[in-house]
């Protein structure tokens, strides 16, 4: 059975003779993932495969074992499956976790990245990450940067680190540097929320605050406070310089008198404005309450 491209050094095969060699003594130092299926199983052609990249892309911090059981019933039968592909997740030697059915790709990593945070390593990455978020929260970028980098030093294709560091680089308006930084992001991985929250932002300040437009967008406000379209405008600066919060205002002021305005232009650019920004930023929290309340009053 062929595997993903990496995957190789981390996959094997087992039966109920080696169950014990293959997975429950090698999961006492690493987590090991036991994939029941059948040659006959059609929904286990789908996941075999999409097991087989995640856990390549681990690098060893997880192992897969295959076991089919057509040839070896005794393991599965004592673990109650009654139906496959299942998937169990073993830790030091003991079963931990499991799903049964063909997961999507994304759901499958959610999986495995849950299992290894169960490990010192892994509690030790997360705690890590939770600590560089809090320090962004907070406006410690040179803080939460260093740790950022410190994550991609260890596990090198960590989406949430590389969209972290970009993020950093953005706060201190280097977007050249967060560009080049986003792109370390593997190709397989650029459907996920943290890269494409930053690829949004940096999508908006492509072009930058035209400081002609801001000041005339505000003075049209100022002279008209109905005047929506210059609201527009003078959002569209603000999220160009990455001013996230006073965007989602404006945005919201013009949502206030008109959900619809502009053919629901101005609602469309308050979501991308959310994605930009990302659902931790206190600017997309209070902004969807307010936008909520609105659409619920």
């Amino acid at each position: 059975m062929g595997g993903a491209p990496g995957a190789g050094a981390h996959v094997k095969d087992s039966t109920d003779q080696d169950f014990a060699n293959d997975v429950i003594e090698p999961s006492k130092e690493t987590p090991v993932l036991v994939d029941f299926w059948a040659p006959w199983c059609g929904p286990c052609k789908t996941l075999g495969p999409l097991i087989e990249k995640v856990v390549g892309e681990k690098a060893g911090k997880v192992k897969l074992v295959k076991v089919n059981i057509d040839e070896n019933p005794q393991i599965a039968g004592q673990l109650g499956v009654r139906s496959i592909p299942a998937v169990f997740a073993f830790d030091q030697g003991r079963p931990v976790d499991g799903f049964m059915g063909a997961l999507p790709e994304g759901q499958i990593r959610e999986f495995i990245d849950k299992i290894m945070s169960g490990t010192d390593e892994g509690q030790q990455i997360a705690e890590a990450m939770d600590g560089a978020d809090q320090a962004m929260q907070t406006g410690d970028i040179g803080g939460a940067a260093q740790i950022y980098a410190a994550v991609i030093n260890a596990e090198p294709e960590n989406v949430r680190a590389i969209a972290g560091l970009a993020r950093c680089y953005l706060q201190n308006g280097d977007r050249e540097r967060a560009r080049e930084t986003l792109e370390m992001t593997p190709a397989d991985k650029r459907d996920e929320p943290e890269y494409k929250s930053v690829r949004t932002a940096l999508d908006l300040m492509a072009d930058g605050p035209d400081e002609n437009e801001f000041a005339e967008a505000a003075r049209r406000i100022e002279a008209d406070p109905a005047d929506h379209a210059a609201r527009y405008e003078l959002a569209e600066n603000y999220a160009a310089a990455g001013r996230h919060g006073p965007a989602v205002d404006q945005l919201l002021t013009i949502l206030e008198a008109d959900m619809n305005w502009g053919e629901g232009k101005a609602k469309e650019k308050l979501l991308t404005v959310f994605e930009a920004a990302g659902p931790k930023d206190p600017a997309t929290i209070e902004g969807r309450r307010r936008l909520s309340s609105l659409m619920f009053a």
